[in-house]
């Protein structure tokens, strides 16, 4: 026996409006074409699946047990055909995100906290992308944006520029390099750096300033928590390079200067990566507008 979703309204209509006429009126057919289909199903299960004497028109037991069967099936139908519907709109879907910037995890959680309340039906996951590679895994659509501050030329992947910063040299007041208006690699010699606990080929200090003068710092201690950093830099235990935003409130503190990395400053810029095919989904353009407003309210502060 052939039974199709279609069979399964016919015989929900029938029950729900006693009747043929009605039940073809709901379902949009005529009466003759209703009629033969309740035919053919029967025809197909070989027993009569209505009362036909009965006014208003009962099923038998086996048009019950059809019924059953549609009330347990169709809601289920109609729910996915609800979800494939909001998925090609683009109202719910998947947002997996890595970050390769450690220190973005205080700067996106207030936007992550901004997008649940309008799009509750995306699944929202953050993958902290120091721990595998973030850039092959958008391809593989492991995730789906990676924020990072170092664009590559990727087939399929575009880099989506959400906001400049700069990377400030962060001491004790105490330190001897307080009294200097800007650092430079040459005065990292000798210093206890203190970074998060990332390869160093990923931190702005490194990348832009000391790799290319060639100079290392006497020692390098990894930590966690960005607190915990400037509770040690405070305790003259160290210095740091951290990104403007996150000092933006620690640098009138007695006990801390911020100085900008060389004469000129270093200014690098964040961005979101995201699969091509992606940018148009609306939960995706939205995620986005409200990282930019986020970074303008930091850069504000």
């Amino acid at each position: 026996m052939h039974i199709e979703f279609r069979h399964l309204r016919t015989i929900k209509a029938i029950h729900e409006a006693g009747g043929l006429a009605r039940a073809a009126e709901q379902l949009n057919i005529t009466q003759s074409a209703l009629s033969h289909q309740v035919k053919g199903l029967e025809d197909q299960a070989g027993v009569e699946l209505f009362i036909r004497r009965s006014k208003p028109m009962k099923l038998s037991p086996a048009g019950l047990r059809l019924l059953r069967l549609a009330d347990q099936v169709l809601p289920q139908v109609e729910a996915a055909q609800a979800e494939f519907s909001s998925l090609r709109d683009g109202n719910t879907g998947r947002m997996h995100i890595a970050i390769e910037c450690h220190a973005c995890f205080e700067w996106l959680f207030p936007v992550l906290e901004g997008f649940r309340k309008n799009w509750g039906d995306v699944d929202v996951d953050i993958r902290p992308g120091l721990a595998f590679d973030a850039l092959p895994a958008l391809v593989k659509e492991e995730v789906d944006l990676v924020v990072s501050s170092d664009p590559e030329d990727i087939n399929g992947v575009e880099f989506i520029e959400l906001f400049d910063y700069n990377p400030v040299f962060v001491a004790s007041a105490q330190h001897p390099l307080a009294a200097k208006p800007y650092v430079e690699a040459e005065d990292f010699i000798g210093q206890n750096l203190i970074t998060y606990p990332v390869d160093k080929t990923r931190l702005d200090v490194f990348s832009q300033l000391l790799i290319p003068a060639g100079v290392e710092p006497a020692s390098i201690r990894q930590v966690e928590l960005t607190a915990v950093i400037l509770l040690l830099v405070a305790s003259n235990r160290g210095v740091s390079v951290l990104p403007d935003w996150v000092v933006r409130e620690v640098k009138y503190s007695s006990d801390y200067v911020t100085r900008p990395l060389t004469k000129s400053g270093i200014t690098r810029s964040l961005y979101a990566a995201i699969r091509t095919e992606d940018r148009g989904k609306p939960f995706m353009q939205e995620l986005i507008r409200l990282a930019k407003v986020e970074a303008r309210k930091l850069q504000h502060q």
